[in-house]
């Protein structure tokens, strides 16, 4: 893939159920996580694979699974691969990162590509219940911060700890004290990192746009509040103390970054998503992906990959053609996904269609699997 200049894409084109997703899933797998559908390792594998008793990677049933990418960089070509690997028991492993054939972390792995997804069930997300929408945002924030991800994880660990902890009825001050300690400075970089992503989006969705409505972005929650009227270093002494008093009094709950709330309105009505049409709600997140991938494309100095799955087939023409052009901007590689290639027929910049057929690329769709794609 390229790493800068004009967008050169790639369209996917099945029938439902041809495995177009399943391509765009593995490609969201050279991100940190479980990519686009969430799935664990050990259920991402086909599990008719036939066993292969020399390889590395492959599940507890012995169907393998890996995805590998060569990328196009200035510093030159970058090799990129991940999947399962084997236990000496049999047992599905942990799974593994390989940046150049060396073993690597999925930390740095985000360091080397910057990946974003919008799928159908994305539709509603900024109206979804607010872990959804937290869940969300932190995925635009990993694509520019891959340290994002490690700090949430220190973070819901520790918090794990704590409630173990007063389930069990342990007293040991000094222990509670230090993980909360340890939850308030990873809650404060958490909350940064968040609300630094959403004033740069909230800057850059407000650019009015043709066809897709521009958007306004905000973060609400106790830590946010504090910290338009206090320096950081007092908000994070405010967590401590609200946390220990809550604890005292036999409650878990704490200030932080699991009360946060992102808010997504139009710019010039201020409606909240929340009460937006199906329709506008999916336009609103459209244009955050974008605005999200304009930010990508000039703050960012690494490739970047686009997955839309399905995404222009509830589109009117000029809200499709609109998203053309301005993917077709976009300093990376985008992926389109749909079940009739006349949908793409106004792409103007540089695209390859790939027809999927039974899980696997074809030359040319099979008469069935036209009349299934054009239905």
């Amino acid at each position: 893939m390229p790493s800068g200049g004009r967008s050169s894409s790639v369209v996917l084109v099945g029938a439902n159920g041809a495995g177009k997703t399943n391509m765009l899933e593995a490609l969201s797998l050279l991100a940190p996580g479980r990519g686009l559908r969430r799935a664990k390792a050990d259920l991402l594998s086909r599990q008719s694979a036939p066993s292969n008793e020399g390889g590395t990677l492959k599940n507890a049933e012995g169907a393998i699974w890996s995805i590998a990418a060569e990328l196009e960089t200035t510093d030159g070509p970058l090799r990129l691969g991940t999947g399962t690997m084997l236990q000496d028991d049999g047992a599905a492993g942990r799974r593994i990162i390989k940046i150049n054939g060396e073993f690597s972390s999925q930390s740095v792995l985000a360091e080397h590509l910057a990946v974003s997804w919008l799928t159908p069930d994305m539709d509603g997300v900024l109206a979804a219940a607010a872990s959804e929408r937290r869940r969300f945002l932190d995925r635009l924030v990993i694509a520019f911060d891959p340290a994002h991800s490690g700090r949430i994880q220190r973070y819901e660990k520790a918090y794990r700890q704590r409630n173990r902890l007063m389930e069990e009825g342990q007293q040991d001050q000094s222990w509670y004290e230090a993980l909360e300690q340890q939850m308030a400075e990873s809650g404060m970089a958490i909350i940064a990192a968040r609300q630094a992503m959403v004033d740069a989006l909230d800057i850059e969705a407000a650019m009015p746009l043709p066809s897709f409505p521009s958007a306004r972005l905000r973060l609400d929650g106790d830590v946010e509040t504090w910290l338009a009227t206090m320096p950081a270093v007092d908000a994070e002494d405010r967590i401590k103390s609200e946390a220990k008093a809550n604890r005292l009094n036999g409650n878990t709950t704490m200030p932080g970054p699991m009360n946060t709330v992102l808010t997504v309105s139009h710019s010039k009505t201020g409606q909240n998503a929340e009460l937006s049409s199906t329709g506008e709600q999916k336009a609103l997140v459209i244009s955050v992906i974008l605005a999200h991938a304009r930010l990508q494309s000039k703050r960012l100095k690494r490739p970047q990959l686009l997955l839309l799955d399905d995404i222009v087939s509830h589109l009117d023409e000029a809200r499709r053609r609109t998203l053309f052009e301005l993917t077709a901007d976009f300093a990376g590689q985008v992926w389109f996904s749909g079940t009739d290639a006349e949908a793409f027929a106004t792409m103007q910049n540089d695209h390859d269609i790939v027809f999927i057929e039974d899980g696997d690329v074809v030359d040319l769709p099979s008469p069935t699997a036209a009349v299934r794609s054009s239905s």
